[in-house]
């Protein structure tokens, strides 16, 4: 991969040009920490094409479908990001144990959260808004710019 890719230089832009970018259900989800509701998303149950799933914002790589589940609680579910350089996590109180926060670090869009009751090898489950993803299929990869990653499918 090249030593800088687009999102790694990625700048947000302000407040008012985020909401034209956006739909206000990915601006209530990204900037407003927002959640949208279970089993009624279009990413949840996702698994008849191959790809990742990128930054709505930045366009940073952030999870693949190979890593992707059924969790049954009606989010998409991954069991690790792509790369944690473009995910930050902020611990949160929950009644639930150990809960994270997952942002974007390029873009700090709110995401989703992370638990420890995933499957192995890693017991984590990255549990993430549709609404703040997008989706490039596998065979899109290398004319949208992400053929460095497609050695996730190999």
């Amino acid at each position: 991969m090249a030593d800088s890719a687009p999102w790694d230089s990625y700048k947000k832009p302000d407040d008012a040009e985020v909401r034209k970018l956006l739909t206000p259900l990915q601006y209530k989800i990204t900037q407003k920490d927002g959640t949208e509701s279970p089993f009624d998303n279009p990413y949840f149950k996702f698994y008849t094409k191959q790809g990742i799933y990128v930054d709505l914002l930045s366009g940073a790589p952030l999870f693949s479908t190979t890593t992707q589940y059924d969790s049954g609680f009606g989010w998409p579910a991954f069991t690790e990001p792509i790369d944690m350089k473009y995910i930050t996590l902020r611990k949160k109180f929950s009644f639930f144990g150990e809960v994270f926060e997952v942002r974007s670090k390029t873009s700090d869009s709110h995401l989703g959260d992370r638990f420890t009751d995933g499957p192995l090898p890693t017991r984590l489950r990255y549990c993430i808004n549709s609404a703040a993803l997008r989706f490039i299929s596998k065979d899109d990869m290398e004319k949208e710019g992400y053929g460095a990653f497609l050695y996730l499918f190999k």
